[in-house]
């Protein structure tokens, strides 16, 4: 009907091309336009001006000789302006896009390595709609965005990389652990070193004491019994100590047997011994 009324319809976002007698006339913005066919003025298509995007996967291989497929997305759009251009200079738009989109990703990822390639992505991407802003204007196209959405390598290249992290990451692993032993072992070194030091000391400590005590006692009886020296005090402390010391080796239920020198000379010499220990711990202070 409205063919017959010479009236057309242009949707929004869409513009119409006008043909006189077959040769272009004007660009029908969205509305209603009349369109006298008696003479000789005809529709020849629409073209939309709607915002569109082409998904590009390309195959290519990388300085380090390793194949990977990149999947580049490219938004575009026609030009309201340059309409007539992009409805009768390209017969199909979106191969001819393809077209450079796989001439600059086959020029510029071969000169990364693959770690690069992904480091470089925005890179990869500017250079794609660099050459395709000046390609594409010449034919009333715009180039809005172009995006480098995925770089994947073949599965065999991908699983190597994932063995080589993980080896790597086994490996720092490895050493902190290692690390880790070896602080434990250091820090039970010194904690055993003080220790045996402490031991010691206490030890020490103790022997003092007794030699202190020992000393006391000797100068306590001599002065409270006149004529005795510290010899014979001595004599009669070590002898005392000596038969407390039987007397508890017979009382123990459990007690080991011990043979040891049991008469007068053996008694001296006892004294003799620890004598002379007292003697040496007085000379040490």
């Amino acid at each position: 009907m409205g063919n017959l009324l010479c009236c057309v319809q242009v949707d929004q976002s869409t513009v119409a091309i006008k043909e006189r007698f077959g040769k272009f006339d004007e660009v029908l913005q969205p509305g209603c336009h009349c369109l006298p066919w008696c003479l000789g003025s005809q529709l020849s298509g629409h073209l939309t001006l709607r915002l569109q995007q082409l998904d590009v996967k390309c195959e290519t291989k990388t300085k380090d000789n390793v194949f990977v497929n990149v999947v580049a997305s490219i938004q575009y759009r026609a030009l309201a302006d340059k309409a007539s251009d992009a409805f009768y200079k390209l017969s199909n738009t979106r191969t001819q896009i393809q077209a450079y989109v796989f001439d600059v990703i086959r020029a510029s990822v071969p000169k990364l390595n693959l770690d690069d390639a992904f480091e470089q992505k925005n890179d990869i991407a500017k250079a794609v709609e660099d050459e395709l802003e000046k390609a594409m204007s010449a034919y009333g196209y715009e180039i809005v965005q172009t995006l480098i959405i995925d770089i994947e390598p073949d599965e065999h290249v991908k699983r190597a990389m994932n063995e080589i992290n993980a080896a790597a990451r086994m490996r720092v692993a490895a050493n902190e652990k290692a690390e880790a032993e070896k602080i434990l072992q250091i820090k039970r070194a010194e904690g055993e070193a003080e220790s045996k030091y402490l031991s010691g000391l206490g030890i020490a400590r103790q022997r003092q004491a007794i030699v202190d005590g020992l000393r006391d006692s000797v100068l306590g009886f001599s002065v409270n019994v006149p004529g005795t020296t510290a010899k014979d005090v001595m004599d009669m402390v070590l002898v005392t100590q000596y038969f407390d010391t039987m007397k508890e080796i017979g009382a123990a239920s459990k007690s080991s047997a011990v043979f040891i020198p049991h008469g007068p000379g053996a008694v001296r010499d006892v004294a003799t011994q620890i004598r002379d220990g007292l003697l040496q711990g007085s000379s040490h202070q």
